[in-house]
């Protein structure tokens, strides 16, 4: 976990967008003690309502006054929102007030960003902290979401050192880990570990409810099936969102997974044992190594 210093205090902080990441992070930041007040920005009145009794946000304000108030905005939509958010924000964002993200895909973001803040580009800090849960909304926030969990900064080349330094030590204050990498390498990363098993979970849902016995299979279901399909209650917009945001990198794993299917409904089509061991071999080492990771 990362060691938070209680002597720093990010100030105002905006939250656009308080579902599980925004009203998580309100709480870790205020259970941290480094802000002096949260304000929340979001289109849900209910959301909004659930999560100032939670405590995760102090006020309700929209992105006009987050602009001209904040110390850090930080934007928890969906991705295909971002733009929007950012061309709101653009004419009364001060020079002093820093922004980051908590978006799954980078390179479309980034690329909103500098489209639309032009020079003021260099105060926003892409982030994508890699946690979560298959329930949404504010309701299913914690504090503790962010302890020990990576989360991956994407820093600009215009972002200074010091601004860098000052959003990485942001997402530490939470208990985060925080990695840096590249936005292309975090697109085709995440493309294969996260973006790819979303929608692999999603499928298998669909291919069950749509199928002509789908109340009996669904009565029979054992826990391999409800560990393997837990993500595909997931928000389908944010799960629409980055699949389209990260398409180019989706389709190149989505065209692999597909290859290795296909292989192995050849090899129980031929009634290949030996074919189909070996295979199963090979995963399921490798899965029992990362478990040492």
């Amino acid at each position: 976990m990362a060691i938070i210093n209680p002597s720093s205090n990010y100030g105002t902080v905006t939250i656009v967008g308080v579902g599980l990441i925004g009203a998580s992070l309100g709480l870790a930041l205020k259970k941290a003690g480094v802000v002096t007040r949260v304000l929340g920005v979001g289109r849900s009145a209910a959301n909004l309502d659930q999560a100032l009794r939670m405590g995760a946000i102090d006020v309700v304000v929209d992105l006009v006054e987050a602009a001209k108030q904040s110390d850090v905005i930080v934007f928890c939509v969906p991705v295909a929102q971002m733009r929007t958010a950012f061309e709101i924000i653009e004419p009364h964002l001060e020079p002093t007030t820093m922004l980051t993200d908590a978006g799954s895909t980078k390179g479309d973001v980034i690329l909103a960003a500098k489209e639309v803040l032009g020079k003021k580009a260099c105060q926003f800090v892409p982030a994508h902290p890699i946690a979560g849960g298959a329930q949404h909304g504010a309701s299913a926030a914690k504090s503790d979401l962010f302890e020990g969990r990576q989360t991956i900064l994407c820093p600009l080349q215009e972002n200074s050192s010091q601004d860098t330094d000052l959003i990485e030590g942001f997402w530490q204050s939470v208990g985060s880990v925080v990695k840096k990498i590249s936005c292309v390498q975090h697109d085709a990363i995440y493309a294969a570990v996260s973006h790819l098993p979303h929608i692999l979970s999603y499928a298998l849902m669909a291919s069950v409810v749509n199928s002509e016995d789908a109340d009996q299979k669904l009565r029979h279901v054992g826990a391999g099936f409800k560990d393997f399909t837990r993500i595909a209650a997931s928000s389908p917009e944010m799960w629409r969102d980055i699949c389209l945001g990260n398409r180019t990198a989706v389709l190149k794993e989505l065209d692999q997974y597909l290859l290795i299917v296909n292989h192995m409904r050849q090899l129980i089509s031929d009634n290949d044992g030996a074919g189909l061991e070996k295979l199963f071999n090979k995963a399921s080492k490798a899965r029992q190594d990362l478990d040492a990771l």
